[in-house]
């Protein structure tokens, strides 16, 4: 009888470094309470991890070190394990497109579902949640990229994706200085075409706000991609919406950008 132990070495040799408890049950000849008893002795011994219910790593001697693998070599079969799409984006992806000035301290990932983030070893994922409609509308193989790893391919927003991610949730990248500086590392290599085709899939406010961040940025082409959005706005809206209170009777006391209709409460840094 094929033990739990031989059936994580046989997937290791097949370069699976993880499974299912399904997977585990119909190789194994155990019942559902020995499997679980089994895959407990081996979390104790610090060579299975459980980022979610029923999906384990197998940890190699150098994982263990860190008590998990890189979320990258595992995100791909995690989500598909939940049945449902995802990309990688924010920090992590902005550093995959080059921007160095960003230290990815933090797996950030983009689903069409409310997940909970989760700590594993010294891993800290981080799931933003987009409306399934939009979702649906951007999450394609031609606004994806792939991210590789030893054990495969992970889906990771493409630039045009990133910026605007970050600007749409610019509180989880490192604020609108954070998201400034993405702009001005990244932002040129954006497609101005596919920026203004993804874009329609965010708030407007937040598409103002990247195309005012590639202008003092520089990228001219880009944000001229956008300024269709901004000439529809009605309103102003503050460039840093979490510095509060913003008041009606302080707004007059801000800059404000009628080009993008942006009310600049907040100094932007960006490093050159």
């Amino acid at each position: 009888m094929t033990s739990l132990e031989q059936f994580i070495d046989e997937r290791l040799i097949r370069g699976r470094a993880h499974f299912s408890r399904e997977e585990a049950l119909a190789a194994l000849d155990l019942k559902p309470e020995a499997l679980a008893a089994a895959i407990t002795r081996l979390m104790k011994k610090n060579k299975l991890a459980n980022p979610r219910h029923g999906f384990y790593l197998i940890l190699r001697p150098e994982d263990q070190i860190t008590g998990a693998p890189d979320p990258v070599r595992w995100i791909d079969p995690l989500m598909k394990h939940q049945g449902l799409d995802y990309r990688i984006s924010l920090l992590r992806a902005a550093a995959f497109h080059g921007s160095s000035h960003q230290a990815a301290m933090v797996f950030q990932v983009v689903a069409p579902q409310q997940l909970r983030d989760f700590e594993i070893g010294r891993h800290r994922l981080q799931f933003l949640y987009q409306a399934p409609k939009a979702f649906a509308q951007i999450n394609q193989p031609d606004y994806l990229d792939e991210m590789k790893s030893d054990t495969g391919f992970a889906k990771v927003s493409g630039v045009e994706l990133t910026l605007l991610d970050c600007a749409r949730y610019f509180h989880k990248a490192t604020g609108i200085n954070g998201v400034a500086q993405i702009a001005k590392d990244i932002g040129a290599k954006a497609d101005p075409r596919i920026l203004a085709n993804v874009a329609s899939a965010y708030e407007n406010s937040s598409v103002r706000r990247l195309g005012y961040l590639l202008d003092r940025a520089g990228h001219v082409r880009q944000a001229h991609a956008l300024e269709p959005f901004a000439k529809k706005a009605k309103t102003a809206v503050p460039l840093d919406p979490s510095v509060k209170p913003l008041l009606e009777s302080f707004a007059e006391l801000y800059e404000k950008d009628t080009k993008w209709k942006i009310i600049i409460n907040e100094p932007v840094e960006i490093d050159f």
